[in-house]
């Protein structure tokens, strides 16, 4: 049976710098920061989000800043590259916008007939811009990005393995049907999704596996509706010899964890309860919030971890 997954949630990845990271996603791409909080493991730490007005499950960025950490190496076995949805016509303002900005690696191409801007994040992190007509999604009009250009969420990521069969059986039993096949590059979609409707599987035979560190991604997380659901997705991979991780409260979501055949680190969020659970609509992403476990600590905390200047 197909499990019922709407596409991605959120992804995760590892940064170097708060600063600049907050600078980059809420000044160059115009996206809103709607979660200022700490990494549940490593509370020195901050744990950033930014999406949509609301956090809109399929717009949510995420990262772990951990300071000065070491560039990641690129490799199979990891997300290589988080797409972007924009409006249809908009890839030269966004190419004039990130280029006056800075930002390298920029370089516009054609992948399933989509056309592509592809950069690169402050720590090499690997992102693209991709245009489609009929998103209907509400952007975040920040930093000067009208509505008319504004991004509207993830289109999908793509996965760089050394085999893809395996995983690619994986996004089938999830419910993700076989799309389409560029070169070494197979596509896998979602029907009735979110907008964050897509995985690219590339695969590289033979190549080096990546080692995690600044700007590579953690975790890539898909979305349910609820916990109810969870628990049936957690049962039937669980039936199928995945080994998961009981359900997580993250405060935002509760979530689920199981690696995939190829290495990467899958997560199944519920869209429930969404960012506003403990902040109001308007002030998302202002104060900073600490899991309960952590309170206690707040003083220490706040001393520690260098401030975030909007």
């Amino acid at each position: 049976m197909a499990l019922n997954i709407n596409g991605l949630h959120h992804v995760t990845s590892i940064a170097s710098d708060a600063q600049e990271n907050s600078d980059f996603f809420t000044k160059s791409l115009g996206l809103r920061r709607v979660k200022k909080t700490v990494n549940f493991d490593s509370p020195d730490t901050y744990h950033l989000y930014y999406g949509d007005e609301a956090g809109s499950p399929g717009s949510v960025m995420t990262y772990f800043p951990f300071r000065n950490a070491g560039r990641g190496r690129p490799g199979v076995g990891e997300v290589s590259e988080t797409q972007f949805s924009i409006p249809k016509g908009t890839v030269g303002y966004w190419s004039e916008r990130l280029g006056n900005r800075g930002v390298s690696g920029l370089k516009e191409t054609e992948v399933f007939g989509e056309k592509h801007l592809r950069f690169k994040g402050p720590d090499g992190d690997g992102f693209s811009l991709v245009e489609v007509a009929d998103d209907t999604r509400a952007g975040w009009t920040g930093a000067g990005v009208s509505d008319a250009e504004a991004v509207r969420g993830f289109r999908g990521a793509t996965l760089r393995l050394r085999d893809g069969a395996a995983t690619g059986e994986l996004l089938t039993f999830m419910g993700y049907q076989k799309v389409d096949t560029q070169g070494n590059v197979t596509r896998y979609g979602v029907n009735d999704g979110n907008g964050a409707d897509f995985v690219d599987v590339e695969t590289l035979h033979g190549a080096s596996f990546a080692q995690q560190g600044a700007g590579s991604v953690h975790h890539i997380a898909f979305s349910v509706k609820d916990r109810a659901v969870q628990l049936e997705v957690r049962k039937a991979l669980m039936d199928t010899g995945y080994q998961v991780t009981p359900v997580i409260d993250r405060d935002y979501f509760w979530a689920i964890y199981f690696r995939t055949p190829g290495g990467v680190l899958f997560e199944v969020a519920t869209d429930e309860p969404g960012f506003d659970r403990d902040e109001s609509p308007a002030k998302l992403g202002t104060a900073l919030k600490l899991p309960k476990q952590h309170e206690r600590m707040r003083k220490q905390i706040e001393a520690y971890l260098d401030p975030i200047k909007d």
